[in-house]
């Protein structure tokens, strides 16, 4: 197996992270990314956080690059795999959370990560994971199709299994069990790959991260201008709701960040900045509300 090579990596993330920031404020067209660089301290790494606040398009939008070190895996790492317990690691990552003001833009987020685990004597474990997943409140064919043709479109070099396989990981891994539906129409997932070899499984990954913008800005310019009132944007910060509680609940990298002391701002950058919840509600039968529900919020094969 091809050796790894984390500075490889860590220039990609980097690249990345400047790329889609850049995209973002193209759509945002006033707004800007501030950015805020964060140590751990000692030997422990640290990261850049950039946030955008209050905009014309986007109420907030947070892009994070971490690199950290420890010398143990938290639970949420080694809970499934017994045998990287009592190792050194790294891990490396881009993650980004978008929260549109227009309800009838979604809300959509991706990760690429890189993790490494060595221990004095044994051969390093690696593995890449990652993936983007998009969030709608008031659903579109049109957009669900579109987000769906460039997630198999990065994972079409790869084998003609592999779109479907990481489609079926993201219905099921964005899925909340306390409410029994998923958290939007999915997209893809992947964790623990390393099979092919390090330079196979990490332009895979790169793959993965360069289809990100392909995918959202043409949703993102075709519903931005679309005139909104009360009653949707009142159903946008419910469904948030949903959004807060799959992160605080499920999510294993806000879990990771917060076993291994991470740094809280950057953790949470996730959630929304308004949201609501209501005691036992349910959308009017027939009301594009509901349509969210009935049509959009179903695993289904969108390209079929």
């Amino acid at each position: 197996m091809s050796a790894a090579n984390i500075q490889q990596v860590k220039n990609y993330l980097l690249a990345l992270q400047d790329s889609i920031c850049s995209s973002i404020e193209e759509l945002e067209e006033e707004g800007s990314f501030r950015e805020d660089l964060w140590d751990r301290g000692g030997d422990t790494g640290g990261g850049c956080t950039r946030v955008l606040e209050s905009g014309k398009v986007f109420e907030q939008a947070g892009v994070n690059f971490s690199h950290v070190r420890g010398s143990s895996l938290p639970a949420s790492a080694t809970q499934h795999r017994p045998e990287l317990a009592g190792r050194d690691f790294e891990a490396l990552g881009v993650s980004l959370v978008i929260h549109p003001r227009n309800p009838f833009v979604p809300t959509s987020h991706a990760n690429v990560r890189f993790f490494i685990a060595e221990k004095e004597g044994e051969e390093p474990i690696w593995w890449f994971g990652g993936g983007f997943d998009l969030t709608p409140y008031y659903g579109f064919e049109e957009d669900a199709i579109h987000w769906h043709q460039q997630a198999q479109k990065a994972c079409q070099p790869f084998g003609e299994h592999v779109y479907a396989d990481y489609k079926k990981w993201c219905d099921e891994y964005f899925f909340l069990k306390h409410r029994n539906e998923p958290r939007g129409i999915g997209g893809l997932f992947f964790d623990d790959l390393n099979e092919g070899g390090f330079e196979h499984c990490f332009v895979l990954m790169r793959s993965v991260g360069d289809h990100y913008i392909p995918a959202y800005a043409p949703i993102v310019e075709r519903r931005k201008a679309l005139p909104y009132t009360e009653k949707e944007k009142d159903f946008q910060l419910y469904r948030r709701g949903r959004y807060v509680e799959f992160n605080l609940v499920y999510d294993r990298g806000t879990l990771f960040g917060l076993q291994t002391g991470g740094r809280t701002e950057s953790i949470l950058m996730s959630l929304p900045p308004q949201v609501n919840w209501r005691y036992d509600w349910s959308p009017e039968p027939g009301s594009a509300e509901s349509k969210l529900y009935d049509v959009f919020l179903q695993s289904k094969d969108w390209l079929g």
